[in-house]
């Protein structure tokens, strides 16, 4: 009489974690993929505070707030700190860490758009006033 083992052989473990690994690695790569859009979401949902706040800034001022007057202004932890200071009068407002964006706003006169972008994707977002966002660059 031989006797059995009722185990499993190497190879049947082997391929069970192969398996395992193949389908951790699609779900990390959806997961990733669902955090990314939930930040671009997030974002889009600031920009429209951040164009209501400018909304109440001319109504008391006379004018739009702009991080840089001109025809482009670049994304910084600087433009993004003063915005929050300047318009919700506190810095830490926002948490543009947790956004991974940007943000800054220019223009001049009766006009602004605000601008935000992603410096690890290349993800830009525009917000023209009284516009959608346009987010063809992401």
């Amino acid at each position: 009489m031989t006797n059995r083992s009722s185990g499993f052989s190497l190879i049947e473990l082997l391929v069970v974690v192969a398996i395992l690994g193949i389908l951790t690695s699609v779900g990390i790569v959806a997961y990733n993929g669902y955090t990314e859009g939930a930040r671009k979401n997030s974002t889009e949902s600031v920009m429209q505070q951040i164009a209501l706040a400018q909304t109440e800034e001319y109504s008391l001022t006379g004018a739009y707030y702009t991080s840089d007057s001109g025809s482009d202004c670049t994304p910084s932890n600087a433009t993004s700190e003063a915005i929050g200071s300047d318009l919700f009068a506190q810095a830490d407002y926002i948490d543009f860490d947790e956004l991974r964006f940007n943000i800054c706003i220019f223009g001049s006169g009766a006009t602004y758009t605000i601008k935000a972008e992603n410096e690890q994707t290349g993800c830009i977002l525009q917000l023209a006033r009284n516009r959608s966002i346009d987010d063809s660059q992401c």
